[in-house]
């Protein structure tokens, strides 16, 4: 029986694909190519569809031996979700009770899906356990807490088992470098301080007043390689019959954005220009995670996501991939 990753084609997804196939999974991919590229995914079946697309949906599970879904398949980018609220509920809540509804008429039972700190909102204490009251203060959290609800009930009335796992902030590349993190535009602070690097530009730091021990804001960040590999425990534990759960998924240590800077020129040797500009509206000072119900649970624990390691294999794919997959 195979694993249906949707959006398996983007950052996280792709790497996701790498290690289940890696296990010896038998894996199909369906992506959109809105955001995701097919030159990142290393192996499995390729389908090109939308969730959104019945027929093409219906026949992909008619037609194919599905255990379960990881569900990457989504709009992400905070910003826009502010000025396009439709499209992040269409294609968020309204794709995912597609998703739903096939896996319902086809009699599948299990289900891992990739949520968001931004879930929490504004935190009211540091490390953001999983019981932290969700507060969402963007249309994107908004939405991926809806699909969280929609697994609540689903799980209940259909008994399909899920797996949340709400992230904190990814990065990295896998050590090959032969993929990695690549968005047109990119909005996370590790790959747009190194291409600045590559191209001689300069980093923007969005506020430098935060109370923080450097004025800038704090962050969680956990190597993309290691997200993956909860993934697969997730998959595993559902395979145990273990019932739904939500876990954190986060190195538990916090960096300012000018140490983040800092450990980048160190590893790269080289000078990085950074210039402050104003604050971003609902730009948290600091969000850190607990990841200890994943530990607890499933066993989970990272290994590469040093600061040094993190930024060191993300500079070795943007090294090979200058101008991203294309």
């Amino acid at each position: 029986m195979a694993i249906l990753v949707t959006g398996g084609a983007g950052y996280i997804g792709s790497h996701v694909v790498k290690e289940l196939l890696d296990n010896g999974e038998e894996v199909l991919v369906l992506d959109n190519l809105e955001t995701g590229h097919k030159e990142a995914v290393l192996g499995g079946k390729l389908f090109i569809g939308d969730l959104r697309d019945e027929k093409f949906l219906t026949d992909l599970f008619r037609k194919n031996d599905i255990e379960g879904v990881i569900h990457f398949a989504a709009s992400s980018l905070v910003g826009e979700s502010m000025k396009n609220p439709y499209k992040y509920y269409e294609n968020n809540v309204y794709g995912t009770l597609c998703l739903l509804k096939q896996m319902v008429a086809h009699r599948v039972h299990k289900i891992v899906f990739s949520s968001t700190a931004a879930t929490y909102g504004d935190p009211v204490e540091i490390p953001i356990k999983e019981d932290h009251p969700t507060n969402p203060t963007n249309t994107y959290g908004e939405t991926k807490l809806a699909m969280e609800n929609m697994f609540k009930w689903f799980s209940r009335i259909h008994h399909i088992d899920y797996i949340s796992l709400r992230y904190f902030n990814a990065a990295g590349a896998d050590q090959s470098g032969r993929i990695g993190e690549w968005h047109e535009p990119e909005t996370h602070l590790i790959p747009n301080i190194l291409r600045a690097a590559l191209n001689k530009d300069t980093v923007k730091i969005f506020g430098d007043d935060y109370p923080t021990r450097d004025g800038t804001c704090i962050r969680d960040y956990i190597h993309v390689t290691d997200l993956a590999e909860a993934h697969i425990l997730a998959f595993d534990y559902l395979r145990r019959g273990k019932g739904s759960n939500i876990f954190n998924l986060g190195s538990q240590n916090g960096f300012t954005v000018k140490e983040v800077i800092e450990t980048a020129q160190l590893v790269l040797g080289k000078e990085i220009k950074a210039e402050v500009a104003p604050r971003r509206e609902g730009d948290p000072a600091v969000l850190i995670a607990s990841s200890e119900r994943i530990k607890e649970e499933l066993g989970w624990q990272p290994k590469y996501s040093h600061m040094e390691t993190i930024i060191d294999t993300a500079w070795n794919f943007i090294k090979k991939h200058p101008n991203g997959y294309s």
